[in-house]
């Protein structure tokens, strides 16, 4: 079969192109098209032999119900009886929107569509496009995801075609859609209302109108044995081609656990894919990093999550790290599509932590100009056997200014550099549990340790490694005596490194 693929715009609609495509949906034939949330895959709602094409296109089980779309208010009597009275308030406040509503279902509606179920999913599509191919199509068009049944949700033309180019017959390409996830769905048949499936439309939205709604138990997390309200929902979806895992904990934890997680592969030559925010994003190193947007605006995150989900598809990567999301609001539906996604599939981000003793070595040093920053790129340059966060810190820094001209020129020289580096005061917050603070000398331990009262993980450098080398300082001296003091750190960094990897081994 040929699909056909056309463009329309949603501000400026082909007639003549909305009616080729619901002339082919009025024959019993396939035509992806573009809503707010998803592309759906459509096909005439009340024709059997319809339900079956689409089941057969998607590879879609043939219990997972089909919504049906509407363009109309007044079609819904057509196919929903017993609708509760509170159904005129959602859909003046939600639809055409982001909302699907269950309802018990009229006769007209075949079997086939509600996958055996005596009630029926309808949602009223926001996409103007839509809208006029459902009135084109006769005004009732079944329409789940156009995608291979398991796989992430298209939210462009692209996507469609990647999976169902040549099993059906038209692809409506009406550019990316808005919103990104599928729509909030509401059982309308049980008292109070029950979300069955989170999305744009939250629980706090539903009851600012109708009062108490109810949400599914089985929506987040695995540890209900309850069978998911949804019949759709037990199956595994959104998947990508590689094994996803969502790292859970407080967002540093989670950090700094994918941060591990991304260098063990890195240093074994398994080629691993992250999950990253714009918050996120300049922490990771290493491995395939994917930008999936702003936690200021989770709207771009639900917007981006299928695309960065299906763009990992070609990357090659064995295995995919996510951080997590707060469970409120859109952060809700984020988190259960990446909990089906993954087929949740979770590692504690405080798990990964136990395996290391130290995840951050900071050096100090007084102005944090030459001889901390100095230590800290020559740490930076092992391969060690488990990452760490590596920087330097100076215990009387007034303003932020670049390193020493004489140690840079000395670190070029090594075949290293602190062209980047600016100087930054030590304060309580380095002070964490997982942190090695390495002084340059005592001084500078002893001012820590009276200042903040911290005896534990603060250390000279030469007191942690066991070598009792002076440091020589050379502040105001010649070029040479800075290469001397390179030498020295050198060695003691070496001895650090070893070290360093021994308690690896211990902790292993």
């Amino acid at each position: 079969m040929e699909t056909k693929i056309r463009k329309i715009d949603k501000n400026e609609i082909d007639e003549d192109i909305i009616q080729e495509a619901g002339k082919i949906l009025k024959e019993g034939g396939l035509v992806a098209f573009p809503t707010e949330t998803v592309y759906g895959l459509g096909a005439h709602a009340l024709k059997e032999e319809a339900a079956l094409k689409t089941y057969a296109a998607k590879g879609r089980p043939s219990d997972n119900p089909l919504i049906v779309h509407i363009a109309d208010y007044e079609d819904l009597q057509k196919i929903a009886v017993n609708i509760p009275p509170e159904t005129d308030a959602l859909a003046a406040h939600f639809w055409p929107g982001p909302l699907t509503l269950i309802f018990e279902k009229s006769a007209v509606v075949p079997y086939g569509t509600t996958g055996g179920l005596d009630t029926v999913a309808v949602r009223m599509p926001e996409n103007a496009a839509a809208r006029g191919l459902i009135r084109a199509a006769g005004g009732f068009v079944s329409a789940p995801s156009a995608n291979t049944s398991g796989r992430p949700s298209p939210t462009t033309a692209e996507h469609v075609a990647e999976d169902l180019d040549g099993k059906i017959d038209m692809i409506l390409d009406g550019g990316p859609v808005e919103i990104g996830l599928e729509s909030t769905i509401l059982d309308m048949t049980v008292q109070p209302p029950m979300i069955l499936r989170p999305g744009a439309i939250t629980g706090e939205m539903f009851e600012k109108v109708i009062g108490e709604v109810s949400m599914d138990e089985t929506l987040l997390g695995d540890e209900s044995e309850k069978a998911p309200k949804a019949p759709g929902m037990k199956y595994r979806h959104y998947a990508p081609k590689a094994k996803l895992i969502i790292v859970e904990g407080d967002l540093r934890e989670e950090i700094l656990a994918v941060r591990q997680l991304a260098y063990a592969a890195k240093r074994e030559g398994r080629k691993i894919g992250i999950i990253a925010t714009d918050e996120t994003l300049p922490f990771y190193k290493y491995g395939v990093v994917k930008n999936i947007g702003t936690r200021e605006n989770e709207k771009t995150i639900a917007r981006n999550l299928y695309k960065v989900l299906r763009e990992f598809d070609d990357e090659d990567v064995e295995v995919i790290y996510s951080e997590s999301f707060a469970v409120q609001g859109m952060g809700k539906a984020i988190m259960n599509r990446l909990e089906k996604a993954a087929g949740h599939l979770r590692i504690s981000a405080a798990a990964v932590a136990k395996q290391q003793k130290y995840r951050r070595v900071t050096f100090v040093s007084g102005s944090d100009s030459a001889r901390a920053p100095m230590a800290a790129e020559i740490l930076r340059h092992y391969e060690l056997k488990q990452e760490y966060v590596i920087d330097s810190r100076g215990l009387v820094v007034l303003f932020p200014e670049p390193a020493n001209q004489k140690a840079e020129a000395i670190m070029k020289s090594a075949q290293m550099t602190l062209q980047d580096h600016v100087s930054r005061q030590f304060d309580e917050e380095n002070l964490q549990d997982d942190a090695l603070i390495l002084t340059i000398d005592e001084n500078q331990k002893n001012k820590i340790l009276s200042e903040y009262g911290q005896t534990e993980n603060v250390y000279t450098l030469n007191e942690f490694v066991g070598d009792d080398t002076q440091i020589p300082e050379p502040y105001g001296k010649p070029l040479t005596a800075y290469g001397e003091c390179f030498e020295v750190l050198s060695a003691l960094v070496r001895m650090l490194a070893e070290k360093l990897d021994s308690l690896v081994e211990e902790e292993q």
